[in-house]
């Protein structure tokens, strides 16, 4: 069974038509921020990511480039798992769902429902998106004006719809909203933020329909047991590597599982809030924790990002640009968890000079270059004085609303209370003024710098999961140890007469 001191956190799993935009780095980037955090917090974390690489919309991008799906994927898997090592992505597994344990995940959840009578052979006949692979009711459809001046029916995400008349094999998802209302209405909340459940509920309660859960008219999916000539609906297959990452079938996946945290783009909440849970409901097994909807990354004139729409900016190459802390400090910093956010070069410029650069950069460099000039490269004993308790007070302060407001998945208000750290003990270092200390009381000056450096150490620990690599860095210029930096260690301060290494700069000011 599951120890509480566990944490299962999933992003979504990509589709691999395209190379990685700015949503896919946005999302890996946030859950990576999250898993680290837990990891620091002394949790035991499993952090799942990966491709989604069956289903039609797979099958046509192949058949276009003339080659096989397998082959296809094979090719377009790569530029994700580079994205996950170029944004220091913490992940324990990149699963693909052409795994063959992914393979046999599928079909045993898919039995199990069988085994519960949810699935019956009929008849498909409606509205399909290949490009959202997505089912809609004829209610949901918007109409549109095509390039010709024609009417034509579009999915309420602004995709083409086709009209489809298959024989399919259905899942009885009529039968789990009374059960889906009442998962909505549990404690704590399973799906975030609260306008995402809002939508969840209406949609439920306007009344469901039986779902459509395999494919005669292409082949490349995972194989419906028992019936050869249908290969499992996309979604069926991508919604079940939850439960692949954990082990499932295989004994012991109960250690993992239930996810403690699935996240994943606000467009595709339906599939994880009322799809996902009524399979899980069928097949007898446990409920994610959470579920939660992030925005969109927005482009300059404010539309998703969308390669069909041309505005994909390559997140390697922004990163190879700017560098990987400005990126992942921005978006987790600028970005409402939740809600949609912008982003351009001047701002992310602006952002991470005034917070890297100007204040966590400039406060560890000017502390540690007066203690390697004026203290010999030794860390001197911290102040005790009523200024330094101040401080220390501060920071402590706000290391519990960090905790808290990481704990809420508020990221960027975490981060908020770092910089008022950060602000605190720049005013505290700036009124000590410790190099005029040097000769009338070098003693004092000591003990300030030894105090600053005690706050950036706090600091340091705390932006972790935002700047892994930075924030290690920084450490070891501090002398801290590697067994002595999770946030049990907050108060664990480095000893006088420990031997720094010389200082360097971490955050150089970006100049254009």
């Amino acid at each position: 069974m599951k120890s509480p001191d566990t944490f299962y956190i999933t992003t979504a799993i990509s589709y691999p038509n395209g190379r990685p935009h700015m949503g896919h780095a946005y999302e890996v980037v946030a859950s990576d921020c999250i898993a680290r955090f837990h990891r620091l917090d002394g949790k035991r974390v499993t952090f799942l990511t990966g491709t989604d690489e069956h289903g039609l919309k797979i099958a046509q991008a192949a058949r276009a480039a003339g080659v096989a799906p397998k082959t296809y994927v094979d090719s377009q898997v790569e530029a994700f798992k580079d994205m996950a090592t170029t944004f220091e992505i913490s992940h324990d597994r990149f699963i693909r769902t052409t795994d063959a344990d992914h393979i046999a995940a599928s079909q045993a959840l898919w039995q199990a429902m069988v085994t519960r009578g949810d699935i019956y052979l009929d008849r498909y006949t409606g509205w399909y998106s290949v490009r959202d692979e997505a089912y809609y009711d004829e209610t949901e459809l918007v109409d549109a004006t095509d390039a010709a001046g024609a009417t034509v029916r579009l999915s309420p995400q602004g995709t083409a719809v086709e009209w489809t008349v298959e024989e399919s094999w259905f899942f009885r998802l009529s039968a789990y909203a009374d059960r889906l209302l009442a998962w909505y209405d549990s404690d704590p909340v399973p799906i975030a933020p609260s306008s995402r459940i809002n939508e969840m509920r209406a949609f439920v309660e306007r009344g469901l329909r039986d779902l459509s859960i395999s494919r005669t008219s292409f082949d490349w999916g995972v194989p419906v047991p028992d019936a050869p000539d249908h290969v499992m609906y996309v979604w069926v297959d991508a919604l079940t590597n939850y439960l692949t990452g954990a082990g499932y079938p295989r004994a012991g996946y109960d250690a993992v599982w239930p996810a403690d945290l699935h996240v994943i783009g606000k467009d595709v909440v339906r599939f994880h809030a009322i799809y996902w849970p009524a399979f899980l409901m069928s097949a007898g097994l446990a409920l994610p924790k959470q579920v939660f909807g992030h925005g969109f990354i927005l482009d300059r004139g404010g539309g998703k990002m969308s390669k069909s729409l041309g505005n994909v900016v390559d997140p390697a190459e922004m990163a190879a640009t700017l560098g990987v802390d400005r990126l992942r400090w921005f978006m987790l910093r600028e970005i409402v968890f939740g809600d949609d956010g912008t982003y351009s070069h001047a701002a992310i410029v602006e952002r991470t000079n005034a917070d890297l650069a100007n204040g966590i950069g400039n406060l560890a460099q000017r502390s540690l270059s007066m203690i390697a000039k004026n203290c010999g490269g030794i860390m001197p004993p911290v102040g005790d004085g009523v200024d330094d308790a101040d401080l220390a007070a501060t920071v402590a302060s706000e290391a519990t609303i960090y905790r808290v407001e990481m704990a809420g998945l508020r990221l960027n208000r975490a981060l908020e209370a770092v910089m008022t750290m950060v602000a605190a003990a720049n005013a505290y270092f700036a009124d000590a003024a410790p190099w005029a200390l040097k000769a009338s009381d070098p003693a004092r000056m000591a003990a300030v710098l030894a105090t600053t450096a005690d706050a950036v150490r706090r600091i340091a620990i705390l932006v972790q999961p935002a700047l892994p690599s930075a924030a290690s860095r920084l450490l070891d210029q501090l002398g801290v140890s590697a067994e002595a930096r999770t946030f049990a260690n907050l108060n664990t301060i480095v000893a006088a007469g420990t031997d720094l290494p010389a200082p360097t700069g971490l955050f150089p000011r970006w100049v254009d």
